[in-house]
């Protein structure tokens, strides 16, 4: 991706002030079929794991969810919010199926994760095009200047996360992101968001890619199952896991494979 430094300057301001920015066209269609394929794929090689939870878990033995997240296109941006010097935290898919994809309470991302300082970015890989109808993210612009609220449980409604932000939320204010495949949404760890259910015929599936500064230290389990060190100084406060080798027949099968193995 090649973005002028008024352009990025002006992404940055938006960034800053809203606590989301939207980056158009950032992958191939080419690409966007692969990762179709690859989660396909996991939901054949998973089938007790909703759609909606293909989390980290699955993630530090799949060359191929690797190597999307390590793309030069995806880290430039990255780059632009927490530097050069590059780490993935975590990365989740949420595919929502048609008719009966579960919403995604309010919450702020931050309060889940065990990072210290939490200097962290999301970037958000739609993977379809994602509307109101199907259950597209929601933010409350602004809403990443105040801190952490506190979490609560929240069975009431079958929801992606079990928890809800424990403070009302004024969703005359939220603001629906309307994606196509290839395009990425960029969202600060502080913001309020969400999304609804899909009951729509189609499906909506996403990838959000958690990038840390290698500075930023993961406090839970060392390494971490989704820490990958991805570009720059490796620093010295984390562990990584190793890049995954492709094995034909084990893993997901892709243009890049070669290279993996």
């Amino acid at each position: 991706m090649s973005t002028s430094s008024t352009a990025q300057h002006s992404m940055l301001h938006d960034y800053e002030r809203d606590g989301y920015v939207i980056f158009r066209n950032v992958l191939d269609p080419e690409l966007i079929n692969e990762v179709n394929g690859h989660v396909e794929w996991l939901q054949r090689k998973h089938p007790e794991v909703r759609p909606e939870q293909l989390g980290h878990e699955f993630l530090r033995d799949d060359p191929f969810w690797v190597r999307l997240v390590s793309d030069d296109r995806l880290l430039d941006i990255a780059e632009m919010f927490v530097g050069p010097d590059i780490a993935l935290f975590a990365s989740h898919y949420i595919s929502k199926p048609p008719h009966s994809g579960q919403p995604v309470l309010w919450h702020q991302d931050g309060a889940f994760w065990p990072l210290e300082p939490m200097r962290v970015v999301t970037l958000w890989l739609a993977v379809d095009h994602s509307t109101p109808e199907n259950g597209c993210v929601r933010v409350v612009p602004g809403s990443h200047r105040q801190d952490f609220s506190a979490m609560r449980d929240s069975t009431d409604v079958e929801n992606v996360l079990g928890k809800e932000i424990a403070v009302d939320v004024d969703e005359s204010q939220a603001v629906d992101m309307v994606l196509a495949p290839g395009d990425v949404e960029v969202h600060h760890p502080n913001i309020v968001h969400g999304s609804q259910a899909n009951t729509s015929p189609d499906r909506r599936c996403g990838l959000t890619i958690r990038y840390i500064p290698t500075s930023t230290r993961i406090t839970d389990e060392q390494p971490y199952p989704s820490a990958f060190w991805l570009r720059g100084d490796a620093g010295s406060v984390n562990r990584y896991q190793p890049q995954p080798v492709y094995v034909p027949g084990t893993h997901y099968a892709f243009r890049d494979a070669a290279s993996w193995s």
